[in-house]
């Protein structure tokens, strides 16, 4: 099952906001150097899905396709 995320990170608060089926909000504390806010994307998803969950696509970019 593939998901369409909007990232925001570096923000104030952790929320995740769903807008539809297939579409999502996340806002998370952590910066975007180096990878860390895909990793802690990926683990915040997983706790939220309670499945395995994947980046395939956007890794540079705040719009994320998720993979379940």
């Amino acid at each position: 099952m593939k998901l369409s995320v909007k990232l925001h990170p570096n923000s104030s608060q952790e929320k995740i906001v769903k807008i539809d089926e297939k579409n999502y909000e996340v806002w998370i504390k952590e910066k975007p150097i180096e990878g860390k806010a895909n990793e802690f994307l990926e683990k915040f998803l997983k706790k939220y899905f309670k499945k395995e969950v994947k980046i395939t696509s956007g890794f540079t970019s705040r719009k994320k396709i998720i993979e379940i």
